[in-house]
């Protein structure tokens, strides 16, 4: 086991121990941020300002305390040194600020993408249904078409009552025009012999 710990050591690269500090870049980030945001305020100047008033005057008036007299040299310093560290603070929050304005303009893009094709697809569902309703038959249409045969069956009816009554009337002029049949004649006939001859009548008569 021993050798096999050697040999698996021998194998890999041996590394150095070195001094290594981690931090967090979100973390620094967002501390960046918050001081870039102070610098940019009207208390920041405010204070600021006091601050080199006192400090002029203190090294103009106190003769014991002048620690930087005039031309202030050391005030010049404190603020090439303000600089120095503002420019690379504030450049690091509009980079931040850039990220995330990136994030937010495609977050944007990708939700009118969606809304785009949400509105295309309602577009032709709308467009199908509008179709679909063309083909199928509305109140409108029904109640026009019943209306329509029910004009259409009034004036068959009305067509038949007059040919029934044309009918009827047609038999009634052939029962005047009719002729009389052989028994009719017969019985004509008869009257008349009994008219010339009544002993016909009365078979007394005869005898």
């Amino acid at each position: 086991m021993a050798e096999l710990s050697s040999r698996r050591k021998l194998d890999q690269p041996s590394t150095g121990r070195r001094l290594s500090f981690e931090f967090d870049p979100d973390s620094f980030g967002r501390i960046s941020e918050r001081l870039a945001r102070f610098l940019g305020t009207g208390k920041f100047l405010f204070w600021q300002t006091l601050f080199v008033v006192a400090w002029i005057i203190v090294n103009l008036v106190a003769a014991t305390y002048r620690w930087d007299p005039y031309p202030f040299i050391l005030l010049n310093l404190a603020f090439s040194t303000q600089a120095a560290y503002a420019a690379p603070l504030i450049l690091l929050a509009q980079n931040r600020q850039d990220d995330r304005d990136r994030i937010s303009l495609d977050e944007d893009r990708s939700r009118a993408r969606q809304t785009k094709a949400d509105t295309e697809y309602l577009a032709r569902e709308l467009a199908a249904l509008r179709v679909a309703i063309g083909e199928v038959a509305t109140r409108d249409y029904l109640r026009g078409e019943i209306d329509r045969l029910r004009t259409d069956l009034e004036s068959i009816l009305q067509g038949e009552t007059d040919t029934d009554g044309q009918a009827v009337r047609a038999r009634k002029k052939d029962k005047s025009k009719v002729r009389p049949g052989p028994a009719k004649a017969g019985q004509r006939a008869v009257a008349e012999d009994f008219a010339e001859d009544p002993a016909l009548l009365d078979p007394e008569l005869d005898g």
